[in-house]
């Protein structure tokens, strides 16, 4: 049953105006799309949705029963005066009450201006830079001895040719991980060698090499109130995986050994904001995280349906409401993500390639 100790109160029914990011929904989507559906279906509020794209064909730009109105914003490579500045012109327009980003590349440059951002009038719910680094994949080894935590072994690499000497430490099979994204299993020091080369060449140095742990993956999907506690945690079990390692499909699941491990996280933590923890249950029962992502995960809709609206709670704790931590979720609840052709008109992907902007059809347009 759903548990409505996440929603006592209410926030104001004057209009929220929310900033997304992250609409694309490929086959490795990312969360914006779920965020704002999420949040859409909370009674709580009214909001105006303004997505912030980096691409002109991410799909979220055209789903106009969502998203209100898109702006393209510069790539993290671009530093955060460029951020800053673009943002601000989009505040202009749309006088902007919070952003919520969700790419983990973007997060280090919205985390670095969110005081300057508090200062205009706009709110976000993000750790601050200490928390954001200690869960870093390069750190996550050495957080995880520090606060009894199993976490794989793993080494930094910043040349390929040190692959050899690492595989004699850790062994075969081991995986090969970039620094944002993409994860890559490797039985033999060329298949290393190739996995190295690959990611550099997509996300740069270093290249974290990790410890194989053969298991069941678990997500676990979880917000913190920026002060130690939990407010939401909800254990997930891939029953379908693409190519790329995404699922597919999930269900919740009911284990208090990941929910106290991610409870644990967030109080050593005092984490802010919405995160994943990546499990791997080894064969022998212990539960070891892989990776701590900073954002919400792209089936984060699944919380919603199961009773804990996540996006929906970190909507209400940015706008100073005090939430009460969730005690209950539906076991047993199934996502199962598909594709769907989106149609729209070539004006529409001139406009958000020339201008910058797209926003909803007039009448006379459609």
């Amino acid at each position: 049953m759903k548990d409505q100790s996440g929603n006592i109160g209410t926030v104001s029914k004057k209009q929220i105006v929310i900033a997304v990011t992250a609409l694309n929904a490929i086959d490795s989507p990312g969360p914006g799309v779920a965020v704002i559906r999420a949040i859409r279906e909370c009674p709580d509020f009214e909001v105006r949705i303004i997505g912030l794209s980096y691409e002109s064909l991410e799909p979220g730009s055209y789903m106009h029963d969502l998203v209100d109105r898109t702006y393209q914003i510069p790539y993290p490579s671009a530093g955060t005066d460029t951020l800053f500045g673009r943002l601000m012109y989009i505040h202009g327009k749309e006088n902007l009450d919070l952003i919520i980003p969700n790419f983990d590349a973007e997060l280090f440059n919205f985390i670095k201006i969110q005081d300057k951002l508090a200062d205009e009038g706009i709110r976000t719910f993000l750790p601050d830079l200490q928390q954001f680094e200690a869960r870093d994949k390069v750190k996550l080894f050495e957080f995880g001895k520090k606060h009894g935590l199993m976490v794989p072994e793993d080494k930094i690499l910043h040349q390929a040719k040190d692959l050899e000497k690492t595989a004699e430490e850790i062994g075969y099979p081991m995986v090969v991980k970039g620094k944002f994204y993409d994860a890559i299993i490797a039985n033999t020091l060329e298949q290393a060698q190739k996995a190295f080369y690959k990611i550099q060449a997509k996300w740069g140095l270093p290249i974290i090499v990790q410890e194989f742990i053969n298991g069941t993956e678990i997500n676990v999907a979880a917000l913190g109130d920026g002060k130690g506690k939990a407010i939401s945690v909800i254990p997930m079990r891939k029953l379908y995986i693409t190519d790329k390692g995404k699922a597919w499909s999930g269900i919740t699941i009911d284990d208090e050994s990941y929910i106290e491990l991610a409870r644990k996280f967030i109080e050593v933590t005092k984490w802010r904001g919405g995160c994943e923890l990546e499990i791997m249950q080894s064969e022998d029962g212990k539960p070891y995280i892989m990776e701590v992502n900073p954002r919400f995960p792209a089936w984060i809709y699944l919380t919603a349906a199961a009773g804990q609206n996540q996006p929906a709670s970190l909507v209400k704790m940015a706008m100073g409401q005090d939430v009460e931590p969730f005690t209950e979720y539906e076991i047993g609840k199934i996502f199962i993500r598909y594709a769907w052709d989106l149609i729209t008109d070539v004006s529409e992907f001139q406009k958000i390639s020339g201008t910058g902007e797209l926003g909803q059809k007039n009448k006379s347009e459609k």
